[in-house]
């Protein structure tokens, strides 16, 4: 889902040095709620961090 948001086709080698893409934080937020059940998170801001992290560890910037 972060992929397809972002527009881009894989996430970077170097996520620390290489950024491939960004995507807004209403976004995130939206990807969250689709994906609450599925995480191992007990509300949205939980929630919300897991995917923040996932995009960051992809090289994926998260903007406000």
């Amino acid at each position: 889902m972060l992929k397809t948001a972002a527009g881009i086709e894989k996430g970077s080698g170097n996520p620390l040095l290489d950024k491939v893409g960004s995507v807004s934080r209403d976004k995130v937020v939206e990807i969250a709620k689709e994906k609450l059940k599925d995480l191992n998170a007990v509300d949205l801001d939980g929630a919300v961090k897991i995917v923040e992290g996932t995009a960051r560890s992809m090289g994926i910037e998260v903007s406000e």
